[in-house]
């Protein structure tokens, strides 16, 4: 089963394509430029030096957020339309999950993080067992304080993985002392080779139309619609 991949949820842009249990190529930047503009030339250099013609894809895995608001939409976008194109599902994971793929093998905790503003972080609590992470706490937006002192009760090491972890780092040693480990560059790096693997092994297929973002909050013009229409009757 041939499968492209694709994560644009934040500053990295990453595509990727798999065969079964192997990953064919990857392609993965990190640096501030428009995914919509970089995103579909990345996935034509990609198949093209793979040889392979989009007709030959079995599904498209993307990473559905939580993460950038306008990086996530432009990937559930683009998976969205080339399956509905190809007649192909859609298998959508989580972008946090993406991230603590990176850790499979630490023996501790997995905190994958990213900055949500106001003092807040999108993030979840996950755990390798035998190289498979699994969910501990569900993916979520907190403010760091709550999430730090949530963590504090854990038994074993947290290790924070992402790309803002800079802007977090004093408040994250100050709570969690030596228990709060932080991993390198690479492994707070999302990659497409990991979002494929969790796609052929977790992943549940979807129809284009089934695939939705996931925020974990509303949006801007969500809130206000929402204060704009409160009290409202239904029938309004």
């Amino acid at each position: 089963m041939k499968m492209l991949a694709i994560d644009t949820s934040t500053h990295v842009m990453s595509v990727g394509v798999g065969e079964d249990n192997k990953l064919l190529g990857e392609y993965t930047t990190n640096f501030k430029k428009n995914h919509s503009v970089r995103l579909m030339p990345a996935i034509d250099h990609l198949l093209q030096e793979l040889n392979i013609q989009p007709a030959d894809l079995d599904g498209i895995a993307v990473a559905k957020g939580p993460g950038s608001y306008t990086g996530v939409r432009i990937g559930i976008t683009t998976a969205k339309s080339m399956a509905w194109a190809l007649n192909i599902p859609v298998y959508a994971v989580s972008s946090l999950a993406v991230l603590a793929q990176n850790a499979k093998y630490f023996s501790g905790f997995i905190s994958p993080f990213m900055d949500a503003r106001r003092g807040q972080v999108y993030t979840g609590l996950y755990k390798a067992d035998n190289g498979v992470v699994q969910l501990v706490e569900k993916d979520r937006i907190i403010l760091l304080d709550d999430w730090l002192r949530l963590l504090k009760d854990k038994d074993k090491p947290v290790l924070f993985l992402g790309q803002d972890w800079d802007m977090h780092e004093h408040s994250i040693k100050e709570a969690l002392q030596d228990k709060a480990w932080n991993g390198d560059f690479s492994s707070a790096t999302p990659r497409t080779g990991e979002l494929l693997q969790l796609a052929y092994t977790q992943g549940a297929p979807l129809s284009a139309h089934e695939v939705v973002p996931e925020y974990t909050q509303l949006t801007e013009a969500e809130k206000k619609w929402q204060a704009a229409n409160k009290g409202k009757k239904k029938h309004e």
